[in-house]
This record gives C-alpha cells, structure tokens and sequence, in this order.
C-alpha cells in the first residue's frame, strides 16, 4: 500500500512547487504562501477522490491543509486508518 504523506507530498510538489522548491513533510504550504485558498480547494479535491472520503467545510481550513503532516492527519480522521 502507498504510504499517505509521500502520494500527498508528491502531489503537492508536482501541483504546486516550483522547480528547486524544497517541500518537506512538515513545510508551510499555507501560511508559506505556497498553496493559495484556490488551490487548497483542489488538493482537497484531489484527497477526497484518491481515498474516497468527504472533508467537510469546516474541517478544510487552512490550518488543517498547512502541513502535509497535517493533511494526513485530517485524511485519517475520515477515513478511520
């Protein structure tokens, strides 16, 4: 089974990185400016589709969607793993 935070982390590098970005698990994406609230709304998209879970409004904030360690945490929530 593919391990959550590396198929979330290559996604975010391949959606939203630039060339020599350097994006860890633990990197800012929100609050570092590197995904913008556009492009939170397609990552989670992208979260529900590939685990087959709904994020509610609510639980999308940005401070839920600023880590990839966070994102998987927020995953886990919904999909009981």
């Amino acid at each position: 089974m593919d391990d959550m935070k590396d198929v979330i982390l290559e996604y975010v590098i391949d959606e939203y990185a630039d060339e020599g970005d350097e994006v860890t698990y633990d990197t800012p994406l929100i609050s570092g400016g590197l995904v913008d609230s556009f492009s939170m709304v397609s990552l989670k998209r992208f979260l529900e589709v590939k685990y087959k879970i709904s994020i509610p409004d609510e639980d999308a904030s940005p401070e839920a969607f600023d880590t990839v360690n966070k994102i998987c945490e927020l995953v886990k929530r919904f999909t009981g793993k």
